[in-house]
């Protein structure tokens, strides 16, 4: 059953050789597996452009996803808490999330380089828009989803607002809230790419990385870098998951 997993991705790199071998797509614009692997090779050894490595494109685009991924929780988890908690407030602030949501993170690129430049604070906010509204919006519908008799019960025994929160709401919506994480981070990830490829000033970044082999014409290296992408992104997700697993040990 284990090995029952593998045999899709298998088949796809089979079928995915033999279409590059066969020459029905030209080379140039689906390399096979193989020149990918070499690319791969490539982009660790000599680095594209030259002398700027995978490891350190890797390295910038996890420091700038996590620095927008943060700062958003920090926000959106408590704000998500207290408008699931109070109807009132949650009255007051929808209109205003409900207007902004669905404004595509990339919609704000421009001004983003216009208030904050080219550089970590414009790609942050990017990861910030992307990633606050599924960690709100997963929290609120946590702290709502906690069955009135359980609050009822708790305050019949005597716990205060302060015990209700942090004995009741958050351990409740802590499933909800950790899935709002995980899209969110999703989410943070695809729209950090999208904003290196407006151009980064440290020269450094995978989204980065993948433009300049495009300028070039190397879709070998420009195939590695989003396997690079899909693979960290696997792992953070399965590292998500493993801390959930380990905090909810009842799920």
């Amino acid at each position: 059953m284990r090995m029952g997993r593998y045999l899709v991705p298998l088949a796809f790199l089979i079928v995915w050789q033999g279409i590059a071998s066969s020459g029905i797509i030209p080379e140039y614009k689906l390399p096979s597996p193989a020149a990918v692997m070499a690319a791969f090779g490539e982009l660790i050894m000599t680095g594209m452009p030259p002398g700027h490595k995978l490891p350190s494109h890797l390295l910038m685009s996890l420091y700038r996803v996590a620095l927008g991924f943060f700062i958003a929780a920090a926000v959106a988890v408590p704000l998500g808490i207290l408008m699931g908690w109070s109807r009132r407030l949650q009255y007051l602030i929808s209109p205003l999330v409900e207007m902004v949501r669905p404004v595509p993170p990339l919609a704000w690129i421009p001004l983003s380089i216009l208030w904050f430049g080219i550089g970590i604070k414009s790609a942050a906010f990017i990861i910030f828009l992307g990633a606050f509204f599924p960690m709100l919006l997963n929290t609120i519908a946590g702290v709502q989803s906690i069955p009135k008799i359980l609050l009822e019960a708790a305050r019949t025994l005597g716990a205060d607002q302060g015990n209700l929160l942090m004995k009741v709401l958050l351990p409740g919506a802590l499933p909800s809230i950790f899935l709002g994480l995980r899209i969110g981070l999703g989410i943070g990830w695809m729209t950090l790419v999208a904003a290196e490829f407006t151009g980064v000033k440290s020269g450094y970044g995978l989204g980065y990385m993948i433009m300049t082999a495009r300028d070039i014409q190397r879709s070998d290296e420009i195939i590695a870098g989003m396997v690079v992408i899909g693979l960290t992104g696997l792992l953070i997700d399965a590292l998500i998951r493993k801390a959930e697993a380990k905090l909810l040990p009842w799920q």
